[in-house]
């Protein structure tokens, strides 16, 4: 899942929340949408692993 931020960065966030806590795993923030993308189809690439 990815938000953009106020200073127009994006940030990768995990599907599901956290129990714990109820918010969702920061997974990394990035310049472009486009990088963020390509590094949540690496993170899902990964899981299935």
């Amino acid at each position: 899942m990815i938000r953009k931020l106020k200073d127009g960065r994006y940030r990768l966030y995990s599907r599901k929340k956290n129990p714990k806590t109820g918010k969702r795993r920061n997974l990394g923030t990035f310049k472009t949408r486009a990088a963020a993308l390509k590094h949540e189809r690496a993170v899902q690439f990964f899981k299935r692993g």
